[in-house]
């Protein structure tokens, strides 16, 4: 299979993953993947042009995908998956598909899967939904988050949290202006030491809540689909996500997999983190416009 776009790191091939990976695509793959990242369609009541299952059926699908998955890793390479909530259809309920889902995907016997870390991936700026029951019954708040899940083949997949640390609070940075706080026993039954806090790592270490604002509705990806006169991708990923697990848990020059691309921000991210890559996707028409991802950040 010859891919539909390259660059000098990576390669975007069309077509259903499990058709890919079957082929030589897969065995080329097999053992040399560090991250698989991705967001596969969510299980969602209402039929999208990018496809995605429902019911029963999602769970299936997704679990069959664990270890075809988990054989292109790396020995100390991870899955990050992130899976969007589900409301059970015309109820103010929600749905514990993408929850089973998970566990299926996570328990499979032939995947050989651990659990690293729960993420949260918070929107401030989504809008109110499920709409029905938070803006017209108002019975319910807004769904603002979906769940990264952080798997690996081993319990200790390569990371490392120095690579994706944050500016310290003016709190900790007074601290380590004035090398004093009150050290001793906390309620909790830690005992702070009296010189714990007195090094400057270069930041704080990051906590499993990463916060953003999808409010970007003229980046230079959606004026060029509009210049062309095209409807984009209905479910671009935020490039803070991705950024931030290719640098926690690759290094330059590994190569990062993500089997349903879309738009593939994947991609355009472990390029300009000059990480290898290869990404797929089913539909050529977001295949195509995905390539001008590449075009305008030269």
């Amino acid at each position: 299979m010859k891919p539909f776009f390259k660059t000098g790191r990576g390669k975007l091939y069309v077509g259903k993953v499990e058709e890919v990976l079957a082929g030589k695509v897969g065995r080329a793959l097999e053992g040399k993947v560090q991250l698989l990242f991705t967001s596969p369609p969510f299980p969602l009541n209402h039929k999208k042009e990018y496809g995605n299952l429902t019911g029963d059926k999602y769970v299936e699908w997704l679990q069959g995908l664990a270890p075809v998955f988990a054989k292109l890793l790396t020995p100390d390479g991870s899955i990050v998956i992130e899976i969007g909530n589900a409301w059970e259809s015309k109820r103010p309920v929600q749905s514990l598909l993408s929850l089973k889902a998970l566990m299926a995907f996570a328990e499979h016997p032939l995947a050989g899967l651990r659990l690293c870390q729960e993420f949260v991936c918070y929107n401030r700026a989504r809008l109110p939904t499920p709409a029905q029951w938070v803006t017209v019954n108002r019975i319910r708040v807004k769904d603002s988050y979906t769940h990264v899940w952080w798997l690996s083949t081993c319990d200790e997949p390569k990371a490392d949290n120095r690579k994706v640390l944050k500016e310290y609070s003016p709190a900790m940075k007074r601290l380590l202006e004035k090398r004093k706080y009150n050290a001793g026993s906390r309620p909790s039954g830690h005992v702070i030491g009296e010189t714990s806090f007195f090094t400057d790592h270069g930041g704080a270490i990051p906590s499993n809540l990463i916060e953003f604002s999808n409010t970007k509705s003229s980046d230079a990806y959606l004026r060029k689909c509009k210049e062309a006169g095209e409807k984009p991708h209905p479910a671009r990923m935020p490039e803070k996500i991705p950024d931030f697990f290719i640098r926690l848990l690759t290094d330059e020059g590994d190569l990062v997999f993500d089997p349903f691309a879309g738009s593939n921000v994947t991609g355009a991210v472990a390029e300009r983190l000059q990480r290898r890559w290869v990404c797929v996707e089913a539909q050529e028409n977001y295949a195509r416009q995905s390539t001008w991802r590449f075009q305008l950040n030269r």
